[in-house]
């Protein structure tokens, strides 16, 4: 892991960020002890990840596979590659959300199983916040399809691995997106790439660059749940649960034919 000296960047308000000692880890430089797996699914990318100690190893799917099939699969190369069991874990990270609703409950659903067989904690982490952490540091405003003409979207504040929440996440159509304050913002997400002119006229200036191919990774989860493992805030997994942020799952016959769809 790549070790920095005293670096910093200045973000679009002025204040200062430092970059941790040791990239990717906390303000004392101390790599999180800890072994963790992670499975991240809000989106049509499936990934998997393993933090072994502060090493972190991702695999992922092709794009459009399905996740049900490659899930467990893939966890399982992971771990023989690695020579772990899930015996050898502190606990499980799945990526709670918003996102795409089977891929969320998928993510859920299989961190609980494998946890409960291992008797071992659960934490999920917000799959729009690990989008932004993957954007390195400064004010970023990420944007990801959620379907039925809408996005969700939200607006953090990055420095090293520690971000911050200036927008929580929300849902609502493209052209009625909450406007984030200054200029200057970098923007991640499929929404960027699903709904680039009304997202771009909505925008307009605040939003100077864009990653439309950007989504959310179970190796960003790790870096964002390590420390707080360590500070004990693995629960039980029969309380897991994702974050919707929207409740309706589909689109009625009657509302496709109004928004020019078909029955």
């Amino acid at each position: 892991m790549e070790l920095l000296q005293g670096q910093y960047r200045r973000g679009i308000y002025g204040k200062a960020c430092q970059v941790k000692a040791y990239k990717g880890w906390g303000t004392s430089g101390r790599i999180p002890v800890v072994k963790l797996l992670a499975l991240e699914s809000s989106s049509d990318l499936f990934t998997a990840a393993l933090y072994l100690d502060g090493r972190i190893i991702e695999r992922e799917g092709a794009r459009g596979d399905s996740h049900s099939e490659i899930a467990l699969p893939l966890v399982k190369g992971l771990l023989d590659e690695q020579k772990t069991v899930l015996a050898d874990l502190d606990g499980i990270v799945f990526g709670a959300g918003p996102g795409a609703f089977t891929g969320l409950r998928l993510a859920c659903s299989v961190a609980q199983g494998l946890a409960i067989g291992a008797d071992l904690p659960v934490l999920g982490i917000g799959s729009l916040e690990a989008l932004a952490l993957g954007a390195g540091d400064g004010f970023v405003y990420v944007c990801t399809d959620a379907r039925m003409r809408e996005v969700y979207s939200a607006a953090y504040r990055v420095c090293g691995d520690s971000v911050v929440t200036i927008m929580a996440p929300v849902v609502s159509a493209p052209a009625a997106v909450p406007l984030p304050a200054g200029v200057g913002w970098l923007g991640r997400g499929s929404g960027f790439a699903a709904y680039a002119d009304a997202l771009a006229e909505r925008l307009g200036a605040q939003v100077t660059s864009v990653d439309p191919d950007a989504r959310p990774r179970a190796d960003t989860l790790l870096r964002l749940a390590a420390p707080r493992f360590t500070r004990g805030e693995g629960f039980d997994a029969a309380l897991a649960a994702p974050l919707y942020v929207r409740d309706k799952v589909a689109m009625t016959t009657r509302e496709r034919i109004a928004q020019g769809g078909k029955a």
